[in-house]
């Protein structure tokens, strides 16, 4: 699992697409009543990107940035990491209650109401126990790439006592893969280029 972050390049489309992948088994009966199975509990999601220009001449070297990027990926092989401009963020997210045993809680973030795991954090700023800060001498998180990604984990002897909550201020990327083993790129100019679909997907550990 790489940790490897998908470069930020000015030729960038405003138009992204993003959007969330359920899988659901429907079976439905001669009647047409229907039996409905949900095989995940959080969706996973699917980004589309746009790159109008990616210049390729002696001074800039975008088409070979992301180019080389897609290959050391080798297509849908590897995974790496993106940054959501609108979903990247959380400021007191609830994270769980304490009940004076509890050393670990998956980070999480709400967006609209529902609740999905974080797995890829960036940058924990702040951990706090019933609103009150707690020194990062006290605490840990694990990583992309480890074995239980996104957990946050309170020192021996600093459980959070019963009923206090456990919030958390955060940044996050988003563990994704491409959705495709191949990418075609038009030039459309000597030494410029275009990408019309730059798909990935999100990944679960």
């Amino acid at each position: 699992m790489s940790t490897q972050t998908l470069p930020s390049l000015a030729g960038l489309g405003f138009d992204v697409i993003r959007t969330p992948v359920w899988d659901t088994v429907v079976q439905m009966a001669i009647s047409g009543k229907e039996t409905r199975l949900a095989n995940q509990t959080y969706p996973r999601w699917r980004w589309d990107l746009k790159y109008n220009i990616l210049r390729a001449d002696s001074t800039n070297h975008e088409l070979q940035d992301l180019v080389g990027f897609f290959n050391a990926r080798q297509g849908q092989f590897d995974t790496f990491l993106y940054t959501d401009q609108d979903d990247n963020t959380v400021t007191g997210q609830a994270l769980g209650t304490g009940d004076g045993a509890t050393l670990t809680f998956q980070l999480v973030r709400t967006f609209g109401g529902f609740v999905e795991p974080v797995l890829a954090p960036h940058t924990v700023s702040a951990v706090y126990v019933d609103g009150s800060s707690i020194s990062g001498s006290f605490w840990s998180v694990s990583n992309w790439g480890t074995t239980t990604p996104g957990l946050l984990t309170f020192a021996g002897g600093h459980a959070p006592t019963s009923g206090k909550a456990v919030t958390a201020d955060f940044t996050y990327y988003w563990p994704v893969r491409m959705t495709s083993d191949s990418v075609p790129f038009n030039m459309f100019l000597t030494q410029y280029y275009a990408a019309q679909k730059f798909g990935f997907i999100s990944v679960k550990n």
